[in-house]
């Protein structure tokens, strides 16, 4: 097939391009950039250096003998998108395409009013580009299980059944985000049930968990094709930080109680998750959710399992929570449509100890401590 990867310079869609490449599939990726800008806004850098575009594209076909061709421009470009899919003629696009960060869209009113605008509109204008350009083109876009929130039920893949009054109804999940991030994501996924309501589009949402791992059989090539690894408070992720926190011998920093969970894969299984859902595309009409999540955990248990599998001593530290968010809830995903399209999970507790302390360890010098303590706060300060 022909996949085109949006978002194909970052953390995931780089490394998910090489797997769909690797698997014999004709990939090329497209991108902004906006990834990089960000970290010179924020004045931080990936604790592992990363090469640019080209390359990392280059560096593919001499390790693969496959080319990638990549295509520089934005989303908000409408011409772009047009042209891009036209030239490219793709079977199913991959959207990773977003800015993905909730503290960076609660930073202020400037970071919200982005964040909507260059998730929705973006994807707005690949909806309209398929549907007149092809509208047989699977769209596979990465949602989040952060569009649910922490409902007191059961969290369904998407849907659910609902009896009212005596009548019965399937509807899409009820949405409860806690960012304007996630919130971005919820209109991502109506405006996307629309198109292919009204349309007749097919669409695979990927609501995934938190992602952890730097290493993909692909990545693990050449040193010039390795992907991000953010630790920052602002696009890190708490995973992230405990361990630079073990490894440098600091408390590890739980936010509160530690008693919110959420759910995580391996980057391994994201990547074979996207191709376990571009090889099985949806109907025509079809909005497909997919809870893309192998483990749950919470804070609280994260800081307990890194400290188990640290081989040194680790100390457990409380701070104020900077968000809004439930200290203690309910958690129960059902998230069994992957599995059953093939997908073998990893481990956390394996990973842990096979590479990410390794990679830390080899990698410590570059960290920037300061760059780790929380500066966004989710309450209106001047409230």
């Amino acid at each position: 097939m022909r996949v085109l990867v949006l978002g194909g310079d970052g953390y995931l869609g780089w490394p998910t391009a090489l797997h769909l490449s690797d698997c014999g599939h004709e990939t090329a990726v497209l991108d902004n950039f906006a990834r990089r800008k960000y970290d010179e806004e924020l004045g931080v850098q990936s604790l592992v250096a990363i090469e640019d575009l080209e390359t990392r594209v280059a560096a593919w076909e001499e390790v693969s003998g496959k080319k990638m061709p990549a295509y520089v421009g934005d989303l908000l470009d409408a011409d772009f998108v047009y042209d891009t899919l036209r030239e490219f003629q793709p079977d199913a696009v991959v959207h990773f395409g977003e800015q993905r960060a909730a503290p960076y869209s609660m930073i202020d009113r400037e970071h919200a009013v982005y964040t909507q605008h260059n998730n929705v509109i973006g994807t707005l204008n690949l909806l309209y580009a398929i549907q007149e350009i092809n509208p047989e083109i699977h769209l596979v876009k990465l949602g989040t299980m952060g569009e649910y929130g922490t409902p007191n039920i059961d969290i369904e893949e998407g849907w659910l059944e609902v009896e009212h009054n005596g009548r019965k109804d399937r509807m899409l999940y009820p949405k409860k985000p806690g960012s304007f991030y996630h919130l971005s994501k919820v209109h991502d996924s109506h405006n996307m049930e629309f198109a292919c309501r009204i349309w007749g589009m097919r669409a695979t949402d990927l609501n995934q968990g938190i992602v952890y791992g730097q290493q993909t059989p692909q990545t693990v090539r050449d040193p010039r094709l390795v992907t991000r690894f953010d630790y920052d408070a602002v696009f890190g992720t708490v995973l992230n930080r405990f361990v630079i926190q073990a490894v440098l011998g600091q408390p590890l920093t739980v936010y509160g109680t530690g008693g919110q969970t959420r759910g995580m894969l391996d980057i391994r299984d994201t990547v074979e998750c996207v191709r376990l859902a571009v090889e099985h595309p949806a109907d025509r009409g079809e909005f497909r959710v997919f809870n893309q999540m192998t483990e749950s955990f919470s804070v609280k248990q994260l800081a307990e399992l890194v400290s188990e599998c640290f081989p040194g001593p680790v100390q457990i530290d409380h701070l104020e929570n900077p968000r809004v968010e439930q200290p203690e809830h309910y958690y129960n995903v059902k998230h069994t449509g992957l599995v059953e399209l093939g997908l073998k999970p990893h481990l956390l507790s394996d990973t842990l100890i096979e590479s990410m302390f390794p990679i830390v360890e080899d990698n410590k010098h570059r960290v920037d401590i300061e760059k780790m303590l929380p500066t966004v706060r989710w309450k209106n300060p001047k409230n």
